[in-house]
């Protein structure tokens, strides 16, 4: 019998199968480690996928994704996340993970912890499971604020 996760570090044994859960479990394995090929491996390709996020707002197709991740792999913090509280539903060809995220964004110089509303929609073509859409979000109005002057160096909306 398989233990049911109940939180994703991308740290987790796969189950092997090549399931949504383990491209889920691969996901995070990936962005922890701030490795973009991995999620470039994780990710459909081309113009098919979207991503909405306080960080990057929306965005389309592997390339602009690509990007922000660049962007926020560059930058002063390292964020660290952990998937929780999350339901899974799916069908032959799809797979949807609605939850949240917990963690921390370090910089040299401060840590702050980081809560997120999250969305993973994945699709399987050929046999293989991608991400198709992602979408994150922050309840709470001073750590988005806060967030975005360590990632972006200033908080959207502010007057440059």
């Amino acid at each position: 019998m398989t233990a049911k996760l109940t939180e994703v570090t991308g740290h987790e044994a796969r189950n092997g199968s090549g399931d949504a859960f383990d491209a889920l479990i691969d996901f995070y394995a990936a962005f922890n480690a701030r490795d973009l090929d991995g999620l470039a491996a994780n990710w459909e390709q081309g113009d098919a996928p979207s991503m909405d996020n306080p960080m990057g707002g929306i965005r389309r197709g592997w390339k602009s994704i690509s990007e922000g991740y660049m962007k926020l792999f560059g930058g002063p913090g390292v964020v660290q996340v952990t998937f929780h509280d999350f339901s899974s539903q799916g069908g032959d060809d799809w797979h949807l993970f609605v939850g949240r995220e917990f963690g921390t964004c370090t910089t040299p110089v401060q840590q702050m912890d980081v809560r997120f509303r999250t969305t993973r929609w994945f699709t399987r073509r050929g046999g293989a499971w991608r991400q198709l859409h992602h979408h994150g979000s922050i309840e709470e109005a001073g750590m988005l604020a806060a967030y975005q002057k360590i990632v972006l160096g200033m908080a959207l909306g502010e007057a440059v």
